[in-house]
Order: structure tokens, then sequence, then C-alpha cells
């Protein structure tokens, strides 16, 4: 018996989830669209759809799975949401970044947080980044965060070096 994921993100687009899904799947190394379901003509009264478009996009990003649907205009995303990418490496955070960023809203990034073309918010983070911030009142917590807080996308070398107060923080706007 197959393993089914307790809790799937499932987000709404306007008419653009298979597109997503695409993309999304051609950023992310280990990824695939699992199924694509069409909107039948039951229904169309109500779903308002054409039968035969495109209604739900399955898909994996690095074993995480997701549902896409394309439900209408009626509802975008938003800021309040968003997905935390755990990068090992600098050379990750700055694949991420270019990728997700492409074509996206650049006054929606902040401290590694960026919006993509579609309104999705994604935080491209070094995975050991909490270890900055777990003394809350550490010098070094204090100097990781001004210097994060002055970022963009996130640069880890200056983020250490304000941790250790070694050097200067980043330059107003960041990376």
């Amino acid at each position: 018996m197959a393993t089914v994921q307790k809790i799937t993100p499932f987000l709404w687009f306007a008419d653009q989830a298979e597109e997503a899904a695409k993309y999304y799947a051609g950023i992310f190394k280990s990824s695939k669209i699992t199924r694509t379901t069409r909107y039948p003509e039951a229904g169309k009264e109500t779903h308002g759809r054409p039968p035969g478009s495109v209604m739900v996009v399955d898909f994996e990003l690095e074993g995480q799975k997701f549902t896409a649907l394309n439900g209408g205009p009626v509802f975008t995303f938003n800021e309040s949401v968003s997905f935390m990418v755990q990068c090992k490496d600098q050379k990750e955070i700055d694949y991420y970044w270019e990728k997700l960023s492409a074509g996206g809203d650049p006054a929606a990034q902040q401290c590694g947080w960026l919006k993509d073309k579609y309104g999705l918010s994604w935080q491209i983070v070094p995975a050991d980044m909490d270890r900055l911030f777990e003394d809350d009142k550490s010098g070094g917590a204090q100097r990781a965060m001004i210097a994060m807080l002055k970022m963009k996308k996130l640069d880890i070398a200056e983020l250490e070096r304000a941790y250790e107060g070694k050097g200067e923080p980043a330059a107003a706007g960041g990376r």
C-alpha cells in the first residue's frame, strides 16, 4: 500500500496551474508532474470552465506533493503563506533565487523572501539559518539580524561575518 502524504499544499491559480507546475518542476531537480485532470462537461454551469481544459495538476517538488487548480480569478496568493527552500550553500541560494524570482515582483524581495511570476511567495534560506538566531539575546544573533534585514537575497558569508562580529553588515538593499 502506497504511503499517503497527510497534508498537501493546494494552490489556486486563475488558469496557469499546468504552466506553473511545469515551471516549478523544471526548477527543482527531483520533481515531476504526476497527474493532470480536466474539466468535464458536467457542472459547467457551476465551474464555468471549458470542458477539456485543465482542472487540476498534481506534481512533486523534491518529494513534496502539491496540487494546483485552475479555479478562475476568484482568489490570489499573498505573502501570508510561503514555501521555504532550505539551501545547503550559497550556490543553491543563488540558483533558486535566480530561477524563482525571474519575472516576479522585485518589490516583494526582503530577507530571503521573494514573490515569483505567479504571485507565490518563497523563502530561500540557508539550511542552518536557525543556528544564527537561537539565542536572541546574543550579540551574534543581533548582528546577524541587522545584516539580514538589509538583504534581499541572503548572503551566507555575510551573515556568518556579522554573527561572528567581523566586518560591516551588508549595505542597504543587500545582494
